[in-house]
């Protein structure tokens, strides 16, 4: 602590990423990362923006990011002008909690989800309600039909992996005409419906995605959000205040790239569901139980094991998983869904380590 701080900073509990290991092998489960590389289309793009332009690193970037607009635009089947671009959907986020969500009536948000939403809450001083999960950790929209100043569902849920069906998300539209919903869809390209087919219709729905996860570009930081025009022009109020250059010119280009390429879009994120399904089977047959994940993670517990004392013993063997400690889910493991190698070895290690029922 120093006498220097802000008094806001001294009411601060930052959000804890997961660990990055420092380890020569690791067998990464941990942090919801796509086990496969990005396009090929990306590295030849990087590779093209670079090769022989001495302006290329000297120069700003496009501060509108407008090719990536565009490309976001063609492939979601939306206007320009209703793309919105940042730094990671974090960014995106950030804006949208001091744009969107500072209102006199707290939001509304599960009690288990994305733990930067209170993080963020707290940072920016918006008042926040917590609403309960449904004992099988499922989001009853019905719930959320009370007085509020915006609505925040990640969908589908993280860490859960719960998803919501589109009709469900068109009740809590209907129920709440009157605050701003955002559907953080970061996982929603692993089984779940985008809500952007409702975009025209709810002028207060505001979708947010990555290209995180099913592009595999968390190391370029890019996200975007979709919705009415309105909306979009508070984001870049709010961007255009705090940060104009947020998109680095290699992350726009490469965006742009992973956005093009459909084919290895479809063909890897189908790996990954695959794979989740098999790695759902191993772990049941091994006692565990895992809810329904239409993200590219699962969360699972074992009624005869500590959840912690788990976690512990597969760091030890270089297999990282991630385990929270936070009230409902402190028995439970989020596992991300590696290559076939990576979760087979994570299965053999459990069955060293976990009691099988005969």
């Amino acid at each position: 602590m120093s006498r220097f701080w802000s008094d806001i900073v001294h009411r601060l509990s930052p959000y804890t990423p997961g660990e990055q290991p420092a380890v020569a092998h690791p067998v990464k489960l941990n942090t919801n990362e796509n086990p496969y590389g990005p396009s090929p289309r990306v590295l030849a793009a990087l590779s093209a923006e670079l090769g022989g332009q001495a302006d290329t690193l000297r120069r700003y970037p496009d501060p509108t990011s407008r090719a990536l607009h565009e490309a976001i635009a063609q492939r979601m089947g939306v206007h320009t002008e209703q793309v919105f671009v940042g730094n990671g959907s974090d960014e995106v986020l950030a804006h949208i909690f001091q744009g969107l969500l500072r209102h006199a009536e707290p939001i509304l948000f599960p009690d288990v989800t994305y733990s930067f939403y209170p993080t963020y809450a707290r940072l920016f001083e918006v008042q926040f309600t917590t609403i309960a999960l449904e004992s099988d950790f499922s989001i009853d929209v019905d719930a959320y039909r009370r007085p509020n100043g915006g609505i925040l569902i990640a969908n589908p849920n993280a860490p859960t992996g719960r998803a919501l069906t589109l009709a469900q998300i068109e009740r809590l539209l209907v129920a709440n005409p009157d605050s701003v919903v955002v559907i953080d869809e970061a996982y929603v390209d692993f089984g779940a419906e985008s809500a952007i087919a409702l975009i025209d219709r709810f002028p207060q729905l505001l979708v947010v995605q990555t290209l995180s996860k099913s592009r595999s570009l968390a190391g370029l930081r890019v996200g975007f959000a979709i919705g009415h025009r309105d909306l979009i022009e508070a984001l870049t109020r709010v961007k255009d205040s705090f940060n104009s250059y947020p998109i680095d010119r290699l992350a726009q280009v490469g965006a742009v790239a992973a956005l093009d390429d459909v084919e290895w879009f479809d063909k890897t994120r189908h790996a990954v569901i695959a794979t989740r399904e098999t790695l759902t089977a191993d772990l049941q047959a091994l006692g565990f139980e895992v809810l329904p994940s239409a993200a590219n993670f699962v969360f699972a517990r074992h009624p005869d094991e500590d959840a912690a004392a788990l976690a512990q013993a597969l760091r030890e063997r270089e297999i990282f998983v991630r385990h929270f400690r936070l009230p409902r889910i402190e028995q439970f493991l989020r596992i991300s869904v590696g290559t076939d190698a990576e979760c087979k070895a994570l299965i053999d290690a459990l069955k060293t380590l976990v009691k099988v029922a005969s």
